[in-house]
């Protein structure tokens, strides 16, 4: 019998060869599958992580930009409000030193008070005993507003008429309209005839008109109106003297009734009048109600002005005033204007004139 002869690479052989090969290169194409999944997926990860990250990246820039805007507003703030804070101090401190002048002549201007009060009341006693002893008809010039009533020529004690030119001085302003505050305000917007009607100005203007009447015959006088200005009561004298004889007396008395109170107030101006005589007066009467709201121009703005402003301004008008001419003050003063009467009796006093203050039912 002949022997079979054994290939050892036969057909079998081959084939168990190859679906080996076959097999490892199907497990490796899975693997690599499956590799590549993975790896795509966590690409995708990482572009939306980069994504979200370049959406934060931008909304933090645009929160920077805001930050640093509001960063600079703020630095732009604090330096106005430090230059605010300096100005304030500064303030503060102006009214601590005027706070503290104040309060040094406090109590010398309450004991000057207090002797203008007894002053008062002993002119006001005295005034009393004078109309309960005056029983005849008074002459000539003692018939005061406009025939309303009749006044002694002794009732204003300490005031003569003694000059050979006299100078009186009328305060014409806003606040002539009365004696508080907010009375004045709401007669100010009143019209014409309700201002020339108040019952303060009515008192100023037979006060006035009584002065005039008094002028003693033989003499020179002249009648200045003044708020913000000082001007002639009779148009066309400006640095004239006019004889006292009845006609001008009628004539002035006559201006007076055709004044109207507006305005402030500029005690220099009314002052500064004296200078545009060539032959100075040697009596000068001053009839007002308290201290200046002007000085010599009126203010670029208007505001607020507090009583220590309004002394200055009476200190700065007095100030070259010749004491060798008696200033005469008549004084209607206002309600809660402490300073005011003591600066004019203090005028009156330096310049030995009179201080009067009449009482509330002359003339």
């Amino acid at each position: 019998m002949k022997r079979r002869r054994v290939e050892v690479f036969s057909l079998s052989f081959l084939d168990v060869i190859c679906c080996g090969f076959g097999a490892v290169i199907l497990f490796y194409t899975i693997i690599s599958a499956q590799s590549g999944i993975e790896r795509t997926r966590r690409a995708e990860d990482l572009a939306a992580q980069v994504s979200k990250l370049e959406e934060e990246v931008v909304r933090g820039a645009k929160n920077l930009v805001l930050l640093r805007n509001a960063l600079q507003r703020t630095d732009s703030e604090t330096v106005s409000a430090a230059s605010r804070a300096t100005r304030l101090i500064e303030e503060l401190q102006q009214r601590r030193e005027e706070a503290s002048i104040y309060d040094a002549t406090t109590l010398a201007k309450r004991e000057r008070i207090e002797k203008l009060k007894a002053d008062v009341r002993a002119l006001e006693e005295s005034t009393r005993r004078l109309e309960a002893s005056a029983k005849v008809e008074t002459p000539r010039g003692e018939m005061t507003g406009s025939g309303r009533s009749v006044a002694s020529r002794r009732y204003l004690t300490g005031l003569s008429l003694r000059g050979r030119r006299i100078l009186v001085l009328l305060d014409r302003s806003s606040s002539m309209l009365d004696e508080d505050l907010v009375q004045i305000i709401r007669l100010r917007n009143s019209s014409d005839q309700a201002r020339r009607n108040a019952a303060k100005w009515q008192r100023t203007a037979d006060i006035a008109r009584w002065l005039v009447e008094q002028m003693p015959a033989g003499r020179q006088f002249q009648v200045y109106a003044f708020n913000e200005t000082a001007v002639p009561l009779i148009a066309g004298t400006e640095g004239q003297w006019l004889a006292a004889d009845a006609a001008r007396r009628r004539e002035a008395v006559t201006a007076i009734g055709a004044l109207l109170p507006q305005g402030g107030t500029s005690l220099i101006n009314a002052l500064r009048a004296r200078t545009a005589f060539r032959q100075q007066p040697d009596q000068i009467i001053l009839l007002t109600d308290g201290l200046p709201t002007q000085g010599a121009t009126p203010p670029a703005l208007r505001r607020y002005i507090d009583v220590g402003d309004r002394a200055r301004l009476f200190d700065e008008a007095v100030r070259g005033i010749d004491p060798k001419i008696p200033i005469d003050v008549v004084l209607l003063p206002m309600k809660g204007e402490v300073p005011g009467p003591h600066r004019f009796w203090a005028l009156a006093q330096r310049t030995k004139g009179s201080f009067v203050v009449p009482s509330r039912d002359w003339p």
